[in-house]
């Protein structure tokens, strides 16, 4: 009796120190790792010096959010909140809710957004990084984002609506800021999520491209990346980003998203409707056969003049070239802010997309007639071993 009582015992002190030292690793791993990922956030505003954004503790969102009062949305990565600094500036506070990933990922993130300074593009004030509490601190958009300003819901409030010219004017700006970002800063940003909901508008209506919580990084000598695990938003993802049959991942699946996205603007009709395989028609070809039969196509908002009809037929045309299906075939934002500053006699009617993968031809006897953008390229295996391919 005695033995099996000594037995038993026994085995619950081992069974308590095998628990304390897991704890204890455990806890020195973790604290071994934040002392790493800390290290890497001092290294990063050591080599910003000022130019770094503002490093907040968890406190301080507390109570520049007023302890959260005040939310202004919800999206896949976290929840938005209003909030003031100390100066009296109005800012948008984004509460991650994924932080599965490391450290390093969050400050590569944080360092991509701080290296932007451009107009359309929204400015990134500080940020929080506490083990696992992780929030960005925005600059505050006034008119919240854009996806309510071409609401479809007939019952919606028509004050919704804007002005044909200032929908002009958000195209062309949302345009220049992707430019910007493929082409401006020192590294090549690719988007990912391109869609209404991440136009924010400013007092003056002025659009800004926010949440890179899907934004990639590539050299600015690469145009074409491979990635897995991209997303996006469906109806305004690239065909390319589900299936490589269709083309290289690039900036060019940005130009795609930014193509559905005027469309969208032109016909107040919400992507997330339209359902492949169903009585609902594919968005682009709807528009297609309505521009060929001269249809009426119930475009949001009135045109009542030639100057507004010409602007609507422009921002359509654009549309469509930005989604064609083989990449190549797509402009470079460049040449989209060149097609929307230039007159509309200069644009042609582009091929009607279509929703199966393009054959692959060989390079020599592949037509390219319909390709106005299309660029030479060479494959190339750069060290990070991802697949490329330069320009």
């Amino acid at each position: 009796m005695i033995y099996f009582i000594y037995a038993a015992f026994s085995i619950i002190v081992a069974v308590t120190c095998l628990i304390t030292i897991i704890f204890c690793l455990k806890r020195w791993f973790t604290s071994s790792a934040n002392a790493v990922d800390d290290q890497n956030v001092e290294a990063f505003i050591r080599n910003y010096g000022s130019l770094a954004p503002k490093r907040c503790r968890y406190s301080d969102l507390k109570k520049i959010t007023s302890s959260f009062k005040y939310k202004l949305g919800q999206g896949g990565y976290g929840s938005v909140y209003k909030g003031k600094l100390s100066d009296g500036r109005l800012v948008a506070v984004k509460v991650l809710s994924q932080t599965e990933g490391n450290g390093q990922e969050f400050i590569n993130e944080v360092a991509s957004i701080s290296r932007t300074s451009h107009v359309n593009v929204v400015n990134l004030l500080g940020f929080c990084f506490e083990t696992k509490r992780r929030a960005l601190i925005y600059e505050f958009m006034a008119n919240g984002s854009l996806d309510k300003f071409i609401c479809n819901d007939e019952s919606a409030n028509t004050n919704c609506r804007l002005e044909w010219s200032t929908l002009y004017q958000i195209a062309v700006g949302i345009a220049r800021g992707l430019e910007y970002l493929h082409r401006g800063c020192s590294t090549r940003i690719v988007h990912f999520d391109i869609k209404p909901h991440n136009i924010l508008l400013d007092e003056d209506l002025r659009p800004k491209i926010s949440d890179f919580g899907l934004a990639k990084l590539c050299h600015t000598k690469w145009s074409h990346l491979s990635i897995v695990g991209v997303r996006g938003t469906a109806g305004y993802t690239a065909p390319e980003v589900f299936s490589r049959t269709f083309g290289q991942v690039s900036h060019k699946s940005d130009v795609y998203s930014y193509g559905m996205m005027v469309l969208e603007m032109t016909g107040a009709r919400d992507q997330k409707v339209v359902v492949v395989q169903t009585s609902e028609k594919y968005f682009p070809h709807w528009i297609y056969e309505h521009l060929e039969h001269g249809k009426d196509l119930s475009l949001h908002g009135v045109v009542t003049t030639t100057e507004e009809e010409e602007t609507v037929r422009k921002m359509i045309l654009v549309g469509l070239w930005c989604i064609q299906t083989n990449p190549s075939d797509r402009p470079p934002m460049s040449k989209v802010v060149e097609m929307l500053e230039g007159s509309l006699q200069s644009l042609q009617i582009p091929p009607k997309p279509y929703l199966f993968p393009p054959t692959r031809a060989n390079p020599s006897t592949q037509d390219t007639s319909n390709s106005l953008w299309t660029m030479n390229m060479v494959e190339e295996t750069p060290e990070d071993g991802l697949q490329y391919e330069e320009e």
